[in-house]
């Protein structure tokens, strides 16, 4: 009988990129930043970031380092993720 595991779906809350609110955003990764941004069309400025980040209820840390983006259009979730590295 072959054992029953819990499934694991990507991009939920509780997965490895979970980040809790009292984190701070230089605990912040790239991948906690980019779940908050599942679902995200392309291309998109920072201000479509910051508001799809906010309907998908990232915290502080988040929002932040959206902010700190430079005010330009993103072509693609590794773009945002480059330009996340920037600031860090």
């Amino acid at each position: 009988m072959a054992e029953e595991r819990p499934s694991v779906r990507g991009g939920q809350k509780g997965g490895q990129a979970s980040l809790h609110a009292e984190q701070s955003f230089e605990e912040l990764s790239a991948s906690a930043l980019q779940k908050f941004l599942g679902g995200m069309d392309y291309p998109a400025g920072k201000h479509d970031l910051i508001d799809h980040a906010r309907k998908n209820d990232a915290p502080d840390a988040v929002i932040t380092a959206l902010q700190q983006f430079d005010d330009k259009q993103y072509q693609s979730a590794a773009d945002v993720s480059k330009e996340f590295g920037r600031i860090k």
